[in-house]
């Protein structure tokens, strides 16, 4: 028998923590025909002595919906062997949009994943209006790697509601036309959807995110979508106090969980340096709901962000700071010069976890000649420097506005134990993912989780095997999102595959910036090391790391 592609000589390991094993893997027709030792030919061989066959790796938590536009390689994700990604999450997204109202989506993105507007405007290519639409114009358009998608409930309320889905709940009647839409979109290949409670998601001019203002007759409704087509899951941002899950938001899970009968993923499991129980306690707290499939998410990477203050999102978690949101550059500088809004801010910092230990918030990049020397100073640095110990935050206001918003700052913010994180990697309760890629676009992209993962926990820690790092990242996520087929190396599953040194492969802790998004805005990309091959549907995609331009990439489509 004749093959697509054989992979030769690779050490297996399949997704499903089993122990690695040599053998050949033999793709034909998109599919894996054989794993073994093969000795019939193929029209393309891949010699993979020394290297890990793996599955594509599998990023649940993305929000690439307006790159997939203008951006065919889905990168950064796509360097890193990463060959299926969820988009649409935390409630917010393009789809359905009337052709009015395609700024106010845009503007919700600005908002919650500052993403700059001048690049949506560029990007964003508005080739549907439903959501089935939006799925086409993706398939139509191609991709690198798989694309799935939940539909995200703020634009869907948006649709029915108008503005007014910004200020109230929805009516019976509303209610059943966003069902209606809700039902389309799953039918059509919806993954589910998302939602967010998130205090932080504020959308076009400064009023909550739509799907905030859904109340529980809204969402038993909804739930009720994917309880008769039986099919699909829920995504929602919870832990308003960072990092601890209240009781309310336990009482919402299980609302959730009983209403649709389909599992349902949360927002997030953080470790916290000023609160070194906090992920624990969480965990036990959700126990009975995570065995009942309300599984949290957790990213393996130190959560490093850049802070910076052009886009009034710095520090947008907190309530103290919202009036800052969307702000203009001008009105911005007067804010942040505002003593009662400085005392604001730095007394809502005092009590919460969001205290910042100004010793790791350094500064990285400045825009005036007179402020190189500033360059790798910490903040307590630079106050103790200007005889202001104890203005820290203060300091930094002054900072940003003397650079005329240039200014840009980075903290290593939670995840810095790597004791306690080793613990939480091991877990099998958390989901690992919660990238965000594709969002925060200048402030961080932990992109490159996967290979972390590998290299800085498989390899130089030894705190994980190689196989059940694999299983982590490949068959958990596949199998929660319903992708049939995904996620394991077996024979009559889709060829998606990373293929990696293990001696290598890795990614740094922080990104590096670059100015290639759409009329040259500027964006963190984290490179990949150590990815030597990835073929996604039995097509190569990456060949010795070089991108083939190819573009194989499916519309993941949710499966009864």
């Amino acid at each position: 028998m004749s093959y697509d592609l054989l992979i030769k000589n690779g050490a297996v390991v399949d997704g499903t923590g089993s122990p690695r094993r040599v053998a050949d893997v033999a793709i034909k027709g998109g599919l894996i025909a054989e794993i073994g030792k093969i000795g019939d030919g193929a029209a393309k061989t891949i010699d993979a002595d020394g290297l890990i066959v793996a599955p594509g790796f599998v990023d649940p938590h993305t929000h690439y919906d307006a790159q997939i536009c203008w951006d065919p390689q889905i990168t950064s994700s796509s360097w890193h062997g990463v060959t299926s990604v969820v988009m649409g999450n935390c409630g917010v997204g393009l789809a359905p949009c009337r052709p009015q109202a395609q700024d106010i989506a845009a503007l919700d993105l600005v908002n919650v994943e500052a993403i700059p507007y001048e690049v949506l405007k560029l990007g964003i290519t508005w080739d549907w209006e439903s959501f089935p639409d939006y799925l086409e114009a993706a398939r139509r358009r191609g991709s690198s790697i798989n694309l799935g998608f939940l539909a995200p409930l703020t634009p869907f309320r948006h649709y029915v509601m108008g503005e007014e889905s910004m200020e109230r709940a929805a009516t019976a009647q509303e209610t059943d036309k966003v069902a209606a839409l809700l039902r389309e979109a799953v039918t059509a290949g919806a993954l589910g959807f998302s939602h967010t409670t998130g205090i932080q998601h504020v959308g076009y001019k400064g009023r909550p995110l739509a799907c905030r203002l859904a109340d529980r007759t809204e969402l038993s409704a909804y739930a009720h979508v994917l309880r008769n087509l039986g099919k699909g899951v829920i995504e929602i941002t919870l832990t308003q106090n960072f990092g601890h899950i209240q009781d309310h938001e336990l009482e919402l899970l299980k609302f959730l969980l009983d209403e649709s009968g389909r599992r349902v993923t949360w927002l997030a499991i953080f470790d916290l340096e000023d609160k070194p129980q906090a992920s624990a306690e969480t965990l036990q707290r959700s126990e009975a709901l995570i065995a009942r499939g309300a599984i949290p998410q957790m990213t393996c990477r130190p959560l490093i962000a850049e802070i910076e203050f052009k886009s009034g999102m710095a520090f947008s978690l907190m309530r103290a700071w919202q009036p800052a949101v969307g702000q203009p550059p001008e009105k911005l500088k007067q804010l942040y010069a505002d003593p009662e809004f400085r005392r604001a801010v730095v007394g809502e910092m005092s009590r919460g976890v969001l205290r910042r230990n100004w010793k790791r918030v350094e500064v990285c990049e400045v825009g005036k000649p007179q402020l190189q020397s500033l360059i790798g100073k910490t903040v307590a640095q630079i106050a103790q420097e200007r005889g202001r110990e104890g203005q820290e935050f203060e300091t930094m206001l002054d900072l940003a506005i003397e650079d005329d918003l240039n200014i840009g700052f980075a903290q290593s913010v939670f995840n810095t134990n790597e004791a306690r994180l080793a613990q939480l990697i091991n877990d099998p309760r958390p989901m690992i993912g919660l990238s965000d890629a594709g969002a925060h676009v200048s402030l961080l992209c932990d992109a490159g989780y996967c290979t972390y993962l590998l290299g800085h926990w498989v390899r130089e820690l030894n705190a994980i095997t190689l196989e059940y790092a694999v299983k982590r990242i490949t068959s958990e996520p596949a199998d929660f999102f319903g992708l049939k087929g995904r996620g394991r190396l077996g024979v009559g599953n889709h060829a998606d595959l990373a293929i990696f040194d293990a001696d290598t492969v890795g990614s740094a802790r922080r990104g590096t910036m670059a100015g290639d998004l759409p009329g040259g805005g500027r964006r963190l990309v984290m490179p990949a090391t150590g990815v030597i091959h990835t073929v996604v549907n039995g097509v190569p995609v990456y060949e010795n790391g070089r991108y083939t331009g190819a573009t194989p990439g499916e519309v993941l489509r949710s499966q009864s």
